[in-house]
């Protein structure tokens, strides 16, 4: 890796420390799993928010092993069903999660449709575990905002199929340059960053442990 990066890295960990959250650095995907095992008990109930990362890194493959009490909303046969386990989430030990962004400064930057990713985060699972390639570290919020725009937003809504504008034109349409534009969108039923979440420090120390690979991952 560059030099660069690994000094852009090293200072966004440093930075999630001092807010509480304990942090992790793995050069590749493969090591995730490893980790998160050392991270997760057998048996204890583990679920996590929708994700590119998760699958790239196998920790999908890892949950599906039989070792854990996986609630898993694809296996659910109705939006009842679906809706039953986002409310369990809430009880699990472990939620497992990427992020839209990480600022240098040691902020989290996530933003939802349903919001039951981001509500988990702030509050309910025992402990959170998000797992991020190093592209998704940014200078600071104007660039996290910038990047949900340009890149998150449009490539998610592409991967599940929403009739959006950035799903059409690839960024939003309230594309800025800073965070004043930070809620502006679409007004499409479909839209997805609908409730925006900055987590910016831990009162329950490193409750949220943040995994940072040394690979591009997720969107």
């Amino acid at each position: 890796m560059a030099e660069l990066n690994m000094t852009q890295i090293n200072k966004t960990l440093e930075r999630l420390k001092r807010h509480n959250m304990q942090t992790y650095f793995v050069e590749t995907k493969e090591e995730v799993v490893p980790l998160l095992k050392t991270l997760m008990k057998e048996g204890e109930t583990v679920t996590h928010g929708g994700s590119e990362t998760l699958k790239q890194c196998g920790v999908i493959d890892l949950l599906n092993s039989g070792e854990y009490n996986y609630l898993d909303r694809s296996k659910a046969e109705s939006p009842e069903e679906v809706e039953k386990i986002y409310r369990a989430a809430y009880s699990a030990d472990t939620y497992l999660t990427s992020a839209n962004a990480i600022t240098e400064g040691g902020q989290l930057f996530n933003v939802d449709g349903n919001s039951n990713r981001v509500s988990a985060i702030c509050y309910g699972p025992k402990q959170v575990v998000v797992i991020c390639g190093f592209n998704k570290i940014v200078k600071d919020l104007d660039d996290a905002v910038v990047r949900l725009k340009t890149t998150a937003s449009p490539m998610n809504t592409k991967r599940l199929g929403c009739d959006t504008y950035c799903a059409r034109e690839g960024e939003c349409l309230a594309l800025g340059r800073d965070a004043s534009y930070m809620c502006d969108g679409c007004m499409s039923p479909q839209r997805i960053c609908c409730n925006y979440v900055i987590t910016a420090f831990q009162r329950d120390k490193e409750r949220i442990k943040v995994i940072i690979v040394g690979e591009k991952l997720g969107f």
